[in-house]
């Protein structure tokens, strides 16, 4: 019989963060979720600017804080000025008691705080040393600051290719990119760590929101390395594959269908059109990729014809491959996120039940539970005692400015 592990794999891992707006706090969210010791500073003041991101449209209005606590939950949280003496010996303090640190700040302004890598690491040889950067560590955008917007969806070829034909491009959904990329950032981490448990030594990873955006559009960049003529842009009304497209149904809803042309025969009896099999258009495979503008027409006509409720019946007893294109309000609602648990319960957060969970699963291996992201210094105390400074020395990082006397900002729940 196989005992089950009673601690998070990652129980005892110390991780501290520097870092804001997106892909970078989210990674090290990630590894509190599994059980990671994770303290994330912030500067005096704001702090990080995504305490506000669900306050600023297009962002949805709601009560709850619920992108702060999304990207943020399950740390401790420190307020630190960086910029003075004091806050460097904070964070030589911070840097030797932890085997990760992550960051976004940019090449140039982090080695001014002391956040660089050869100067962290020298403090703690051992120390993992995660980055995010837009656009990469060399070339002559190294050093411009880059977000998900600019860097992963604009400059990767992925937002141009990612509308149909004659529109232009929209804005994607905020925060797309970075979570992505905060999955990166994560895999880099755990390398990393498992580098140094094979040889003892620290290492210094990272990645770039430009390179997980030509990721993500790796089938057409590499296609394009290759010199591969790109298809047209999609039309909907003229497909390459009219079996692989969305369809309206006559209660306004939309469904991608995801089927091969070889599935025309199955899909044309589900729908009723048994008497399509015998017109010449859509006689093979071959034919139906042929005639797809003509076929796409008449799938328009039929879809409309009946409610989303009869084409999901008729479609899952065919087993044609589809897709119902919900709202994020609608995925919200989907009971089979809470039963695969994409969507768990957070604790303590004002006016917040329920947040995204991140997307690994460690079967066998328990989760931490969700509880509210910390409030602007919270732990300043508790941490600076843990590090070994002294309610005198305390106060005299206060009274230089080091640290905040108290809390500057009551974070929004």
């Amino acid at each position: 019989m196989t005992t089950q592990p009673t601690q998070s794999v990652f129980s005892g891992l110390k991780v501290v963060e520097l870092a804001s707006f997106i892909a970078a706090p989210a990674a090290a969210t990630m590894l509190s979720d599994f059980g990671a010791d994770v303290i994330k500073v912030e500067a005096p003041g704001m702090g990080d600017p995504q305490r506000l991101l669900s306050s600023i449209p297009p962002s949805p209005a709601a009560n709850g804080n619920y992108s702060w606590h999304l990207a943020n939950r399950n740390k401790r949280g420190m307020s630190i000025n960086l910029k003075s003496e004091g806050g460097t010996q904070i964070l030589k303090r911070l840097v030797d008691w932890a085997d990760v640190l992550i960051t976004n700040f940019p090449h140039g302004t982090r080695e001014g705080l002391h956040l660089g890598y050869e100067e962290v690491s020298s403090w703690n040889p051992r120390i993992i040393y995660a980055d995010i950067t837009g656009f990469g560590d060399a070339g002559p955008d190294a050093k411009l600051p880059g977000f998900d917007l600019t860097a992963f969806w604009s400059r990767s070829g992925l937002l141009a290719s990612t509308r149909d034909a004659g529109a232009p491009p929209t804005s994607p959904v905020w925060g797309s990119g970075d979570y992505t990329t905060a999955v990166a950032i994560y895999a880099a981490v755990t390398t990393a760590l498992y580098h140094r448990q094979r040889t003892g030594q620290g290492a210094n990873v990272g990645t770039s929101l430009l390179a997980m955006g030509v990721w993500a559009t790796g089938t057409l960049v590499s296609a394009a390395l290759a010199g591969g003529k790109p298809y047209d842009l999609n039309d909907r009304n003229q497909p390459v594959n009219a079996l692989t497209n969305p369809y309206e149904s006559g209660d306004g809803r939309w469904i991608m269908l995801a089927a091969r042309r070889s599935a025309f025969p199955v899909l044309a009896k589900a729908i009723g059109r048994a008497d399509l099999l015998s017109d010449p258009r859509f006689s093979d495979a071959a034919a139906v990729g042929q005639h797809a503008a003509e076929l796409s027409a008449l799938l328009n006509t039929e879809f409309r014809s009946q409610p989303l409720a009869h084409w999901e019946k008729a479609l899952d007893e065919a087993r044609i491959p589809y897709g119902v294109i919900k709202t994020p309000e609608e995925a919200a609602e989907d009971p089979q996120l809470r039963a695969a648990n994409i969507v768990v319960p957070i604790e303590g957060a004002a006016d917040l039940e329920y947040t995204v969970n991140n997307p690994l699963t460690l079967r066998g291996m328990p989760r931490v539970p969700s509880r509210r992201a910390p409030e602007q210094g919270e732990h300043n105390a508790e941490i600076l005692t843990q590090l070994g400074f002294s309610s005198e020395d305390i106060d005299q990082l206060q009274a230089t400015g080091a640290i905040p006397v108290a809390p500057e900002q009551e974070a929004v729940k």
